[in-house]
């Protein structure tokens, strides 16, 4: 059987490998130049380091031995260390014990995991969820298992790594269309005529990086016009947007015949561990049966299961997060608006504050550590070239003085003209 055929688009990634790692290490000298290519990451200012904080996550963190400021965290509820949800956690404990001690379907599969499942189905308005260890297995493993070649994914430029690489592996025919570009993407469907095989429209809900939200109304009538699906990654919307922090995918708008799959993540703003995909009952048998990131991994510990669905019904509670945060959100933007500082759209907790060379945002993260405040650097390829950032995130655990101290340490940067 012949392959996938080789497209511009999927040349593209082939050769570039955007937004991801994907660039092998090894030439004609075999392995030899592991060291070479890892002293040129430096030399670019593109070297990753792992930072170990030494006290729980939460609005201040230590981290060698300094208190700082956290404006890196994605808790955007600011729940990390909430004593119900340790609470719950610490009875799950004593009561499930510490591992699950095998996969969903040996016997690592437990009544609590079976009523977090119920659970997150009803907060979406679903008939049903599935549990993944961790978002990345979750949107690999979905696209995995209903995708193959004869097929064609559609994904936003912007995705995130995960929904990128799940495509990917599918062997679907892989093509992009232009960030929040609904037009595109319908240009791309037409393009298509009628294939025989099955079009999934993919995007993020909050793009990770940006902030801004996905156009959904627009998707969901193109998706409607060319008989596709749409999978919605909500990973950092979830608990953050809409009615009792349900996200962006609101049940009472769009049902499963509008987004067929949704994917969201329990390590965010739940400020726990895992993640789940929720979409009808032949989905969701679909994955069980066929996805491998869910056939062939241990099971999420029964106490996690636990402290996730204490985590659930507080964010489903506590209203008073999110319009604390949403508050957050909008005195930040109009400080940066009294410096001139280079903004996305993003009105999420996401934002980014562009400096656009991955030099000067290393440089801009480390002057502000000395100060006290933890911000990451952002550079490709997590981000496109000339377009790294330092990503801020604001948490319902933040007060209004903490971000008027962040301003006062960025004017004094003079920061607010970054260079082009």
């Amino acid at each position: 059987m012949p392959g996938p055929v080789v497209t511009p688009e999927r040349q593209f990634w082939q050769n570039h490998a955007l937004r991801t790692e994907r660039t092998s290490v090894a030439d004609s000298r075999g392995f030899d130049n592991l060291r070479a290519r890892l002293v040129d990451l430096a030399s670019q200012g593109m070297y990753r380091r792992r930072r170990s904080l030494h006290s729980p996550q939460g609005r201040e963190v230590v981290l060698n031995g300094r208190t700082l400021l956290n404006f890196c965290s994605n808790d955007y509820l600011g729940l990390a260390a909430d004593p119900r949800i340790n609470h719950a956690f610490k009875e799950g404990i004593d009561r499930w014990g510490t591992g699950s001690g095998a996969s969903h379907l040996v016997c690592g599969h437990f009544s609590v995991h079976e009523a977090l499942e119920a659970e997150l189905a009803d907060f979406t308005g679903r008939p049903r969820a599935l549990l993944y260890s961790s978002g990345y297995a979750a949107n690999v493993g979905t696209l995995n298992a209903l995708l193959s070649q004869g097929d064609f994914v559609f994904q936003d430029r912007l995705n995130h790594a995960s929904l990128l690489d799940g495509g990917w592996i599918s062997r679907a025919e892989f093509v992009w269309f232009e960030h929040l570009d609904s037009d595109h993407l319908e240009q791309e469907l037409v393009a298509l005529g009628e294939p025989q095989g099955r079009r999934l429209i993919v995007s993020d809900g909050t793009f990770s990086m940006d902030g801004d939200v996905c156009k959904l109304d627009s998707l969901a009538a193109v998706a409607k016009r060319h008989g596709a699906w749409i999978m919605i990654d909500d990973a950092h919307g979830m608990g953050v947007h809409g009615t009792n922090g349900v996200g962006l995918v609101d049940p009472n708008r769009y049902g499963s015949s509008d987004v067929a799959l949704l994917m969201g993540t329990l390590g965010k703003a739940f400020a726990t561990s895992g993640a789940f995909v929720a979409g009808d009952e032949d989905v969701i048998e679909t994955l069980i049966q066929r996805s491998r990131n869910y056939i062939y991994t241990t099971a999420m510990p029964p106490a996690m299961a636990a402290a996730s669905l204490a985590s659930l019904q507080i964010v489903r509670d506590e209203t008073w997060r999110r319009e604390h945060l949403a508050a957050l959100v909008r005195r930040f933007r109009a400080n940066a608006d009294s410096l001139g500082l280079s903004l996305s759209s993003s009105t999420s907790p996401i934002q980014p504050i562009l400096v656009h060379t991955a030099e000067r945002a290393v440089a801009m993260s480390q002057h502000l550590e000395a100060q006290g405040f933890l911000i990451g650097a952002i550079r490709p390829p997590t981000v496109p070239k000339g377009t790294s950032r330092l990503r801020v995130t604001l948490t319902a655990a933040h007060r209004p003085e903490d971000v008027d101290r962040l301003f006062e340490a960025l004017a004094s940067m003079r920061c607010a003209a970054p260079p082009g």
